[in-house]
């Protein structure tokens, strides 16, 4: 479970990373990325920031971007936030929507055309003891 204190850690890395993307990092492959979340270890040592793209097939370019300005990041996040130590980041592509297309795509196919419980009729239906003896 993660404190109040990590959980406020998180939100503020993931807007100013997502700021710096915007406008200081000049990579254009790192620009692509869409910043879903972040999720810092206890001590500060690492955090784990994913990520996701328009277009899935620029994911790899994308991931290398990122790594390619992860010192940069950090030392302009050193010098901005009142952190003793900035954590390490390692990018991660953000899979939690292509995983909830194919949930939905299962559900689809689970779908039941009909109800799935019908009354029994009043006439009796010979599968349904209802208490009378002959």
């Amino acid at each position: 479970m993660t404190s109040f204190r990590i959980e406020r850690i998180n939100k503020e890395f993931l807007r100013e990373i997502s700021l710096l993307l915007q406008g200081r990092i000049k990579n254009e492959w790192a620009r692509k990325a869409i910043l879903t979340g972040v999720e810092c270890s206890r001590d500060l040592g690492f955090a784990k920031v994913y990520f996701t793209t328009i277009n899935p097939v620029d994911q790899e370019a994308v991931k290398a971007g990122l790594d390619s300005v992860e010192g940069l990041i950090r030392s302009i996040l050193g010098k901005e936030m009142r952190l003793r130590t900035i954590p390490e980041f390692r990018f991660i592509v953000d899979l939690s929507e292509e995983k909830a297309r194919m949930m939905d795509a299962v559900l689809d196919s689970l779908k039941v055309s009909g109800p799935i419980y019908e009354n029994p009729s009043e006439e009796g239906d010979p599968g349904i003891d209802d208490g009378e003896d002959e």
